[in-house]
C-alpha cells in the first residue's frame, strides 16, 4: 500500500439476475491500484430511490475520506441527514459500510470475519423455507431439503397467510395479496400436528408468520403451537404492536424470532432488554450494514437473544456474505435464513466467490475482505424491474388492506 487509502468514487450497481429481486450492490474505489470494495444496499421495492442516496448524498459525503475509518464513517453517513433510521438512507449507508469493511479486510489479507474477532464455529448452520399448496406437496419438499442434509426448516403451506383458493370476497374486490387471517392461523396448527406425524420430533420446524396476524390470535396461535416444539415462530407481530410482546411471552414459552422490518435501534431494544423475544433477525442492509449489526450482536448477549438474520433472495449475495461474516464471528449466532441463491446460474454468472452449502451447512470463500465479486459485464443483462410487486398489496377478505 502506498500511502493513505483514500476513497475515490461510489456508485450503484443495479440488476436483477432473479426476476423480482432488484439488486442494489454498492461499489467503493480507493487510490490504491485495484483496491475496492462491495457492499449491499438492496430495497428491492424501493430500489430507485436508495440508488439516488447512494449517487447524490453518500458519494458526497465520503468521496475524499480515509477507506480505513470504517465506524466513523458509519457514524457520519447515519448523523449526516439529520432525520435518520429510514429504510432508504439506511440500506443506502449499509451498503457503503460493508463496502468499506470488504476494504479493510482486502487491505489487511484477512476475511472480515477475522477482523471482527475471528471464528466462534467451523460452519454455520442455515435454515430453508419448505412450501406447498396442501401438507402432501409440503411433506415432499420437506423430505427433499432433508435429503440434502438440512436439520431446520420453515413451513408454510399456501404461502404467507396461507390458502385463498376458497376465500369469499365482495363483489368488485379490488386486485391484491388476500389473506383471511383466522382460517389461516387455523390452518397453521393442523399443518405441524401433520408435519410432526410424518417426520416426528427430531425436525427443527419454524414457522413466519410475517405479521398476518392481530395480536390475540397471535398469542392464541403461539400456545396452540407448544406441543409441537417450534424451533422459534417468526415475526408475529408488526413493529407497531410491541406493547404485546409481554402477553404473548406470558402466555407461551413457543419462543419467538422478530425483527425483519425492523430500522430503528428503538425498536429492537424493548424486545431485547425486556427478553420477550428469543432471536433477532434484522435484515443487515435495513439497520444500516456490519456495523450496527456487530453492535446490536453485543447488546442481545447481554440478554441471552441469539441471531438470525434476514436472507432472502432479495439480498444480494454481497449481503449473503456479510450475514456469514457475522454469523462466524458472534458467539450468541443461533441459526441463518438460506434462501439457496447460489445454485442459481444466472447468480452465478453475475457473482463469484459464493458462499455455499455442504451437508446443510454454509461455509464462505476465505479470500480477503467479504470474498465476493461482480461482473459488471453480466449484471447488465438482467436490468431491474419498477413494478411494484403483487405480494405487498395486502388484502383482507373484505378487501381492507393489510400489512403483507
Amino acid at each position: 500500500m502506498n500511502g493513505e487509502v483514500k476513497i475515490t468514487g461510489v456508485r450503484a450497481i443495479q440488476t436483477a439476475p432473479q426476476p423480482g429481486s432488484n439488486l442494489i450492490v454498492v461499489r467503493i474505489d480507493t487510490n490504491q491500484p485495484g483496491l475496492y470494495g462491495l457492499g449491499c444496499a438492496t430495497f428491492t421495492q424501493r430500489h430507485a430511490a436508495v440508488v439516488t442516496a447512494i449517487e447524490t448524498y453518500m458519494s458526497q459525503l465520503l468521496v475524499g475520506r480515509n477507506a480505513l475509518d470504517v465506524e466513523d464513517a458509519y457514524r457520519s453517513a447515519v448523523h449526516s441527514s439529520y432525520w435518520r433510521n429510514g429504510p432508504v438512507l439506511n440500506n443506502a449507508i449499509s451498503g457503503c459500510d460493508m463496502a468499506l469493511w470488504d476494504i479493510l479486510g482486502k487491505e489487511a489479507g484477512m476475511p472480515v470475519y477475522r477482523l471482527l474477532g475471528g471464528k466462534c464455529r467451523p460452519a454455520v448452520s442455515v435454515y430453508r423455507h419448505a412450501d406447498g399448496r396442501d401438507f402432501k406437496e409440503l411433506s415432499e419438499n420437506i423430505q427433499k431439503f432433508i435429503e440434502e442434509g438440512y436439520q431446520y426448516i420453515r413451513c408454510q403451506c399456501g404461502g404467507y397467510g396461507g390458502n385463498t383458493q376458497f376465500m369469499k370476497t365482495p363483489p368488485g374486490a379490488v386486485p391484491g395479496a388476500y389473506c383471511d387471517p383466522e382460517a389461516y392461523a387455523r390452518s397453521v396448527v393442523k399443518m405441524f400436528e401433520d408435519v410432526r406425524v410424518h417426520f416426528g420430533e427430531e425436525l427443527e420446524i419454524l414457522h413466519d408468520v410475517h405479521e398476518r396476524l392481530q395480536p390475540i390470535s397471535v398469542i392464541r396461535l403461539a400456545k396452540q403451537l407448544e406441543p409441537y416444539r417450534l424451533f422459534f415462530l417468526e415475526d408475529p407481530l408488526g413493529p407497531e404492536d410491541v406493547a404485546y410482546f409481554g402477553q404473548l411471552r406470558a402466555a407461551s414459552a413457543t419462543p419467538i424470532a422478530m425483527g425483519e422490518l425492523y430500522n430503528n435501534p428503538s425498536e429492537w431494544r424493548p424486545v431485547i432488554e425486556n427478553r420477550w423475544i428469543d432471536y433477532i433477525r434484522c435484515h443487515i442492509s435495513q439497520i444500516g450494514g456490519i456495523t450496527p449489526a456487530k453492535h446490536l450482536a453485543s447488546q442481545c448477549e447481554l440478554f441471552n437473544v441469539r441471531t438470525a438474520w434476514h436472507g432472502p433472495g432479495d439480498v444480494s449475495p454481497v449481503g449473503h456474505a456479510a450475514n456469514l461474516h457475522l454469523d462466524f464471528s458472534t458467539h450468541n449466532f443461533g441459526i441463518q435464513e438460506w434462501c439457496g441463491f447460489e445454485t442459481d446460474p444466472r447468480i452465478q454468472e453475475v457473482f463469484t466467490g459464493l458462499p455455499y452449502i455442504k451437508d446443510g451447512f454454509a461455509y464462505l470463500d476465505e479470500k480477503p475482505g467479504l470474498g465476493i465479486d461482480i461482473n459488471e459485464e453480466a449484471a447488465k443483462k438482467y436490468p431491474v424491474d419498477l413494478s411494484q410487486p403483487h405480494w405487498l398489496l395486502g388484502r383482507m377478505p373484505d378487501g381492507t388492506s393489510m400489512r403483507a
